[in-house]
């Protein structure tokens, strides 16, 4: 039910089933590493969404933030280079579970993700999205910039945008 779910800050006792979520939703090289998620957890969580039900978290956002966005850089997605001053914010993993998708849950993460980093002063909001995800994002207000130079997982990704200024 809708009215079961919280959302909040990632804590590290989020570790095992934040991991076991991106291995199973993202395909191969694509999902971040253990040691990367647990960086992201300690480094900026409060850039660090979960969603959770009354059992477990069922999806999460995690980003991080600089004041000079490089979208194909991939050391970014180990945090090099974060500046939690910075009013720029790369979003690394939006995610659900697969038993929890096409339900809404991407859209009530993103509703609060977005509210939040314009809480804490965040101008823009970045992102790399599989073709299919496009409209996805389009509908919560990121405007499309370009195909990305990034390969990562061995992917092609799209790169775009979300000004938080009004």
């Amino acid at each position: 039910m809708m009215s079961d779910l919280r959302l909040r800050n990632v804590t590290e006792r989020d570790l095992e089933r934040c991991f076991a979520i991106e291995q199973i939703a993202y395909a191969g090289d694509e999902a971040a590493s253990k040691e990367k998620i647990l960086k992201r957890i300690r480094q900026y969580p409060e850039g660090f969404i979960v969603l959770e039900n009354d059992h477990e978290v069922i999806g999460f956002i995690n980003c991080g933030a600089t004041d000079r966005v490089e979208m194909a850089d991939d050391e970014f997605k180990s945090l090099v280079g974060h500046d939690p001053k910075g009013k720029k914010i790369v979003i690394m993993s939006v995610v659900v579970h697969p038993d929890y998708q096409q339900q809404g849950m991407a859209g009530r993460l993103l509703v609060h993700f977005i509210d939040a980093m314009r809480t804490l002063g965040k101008t823009d909001l970045y992102l790399m999205c599989q073709t299919e995800l496009i409209d996805l994002y389009a509908r919560y207000g990121f405007v499309y910039l370009t195909e990305s130079a990034s390969d990562h997982g061995g992917l092609s990704w799209h790169e775009m945008r979300l000004t938080l200024l009004p």
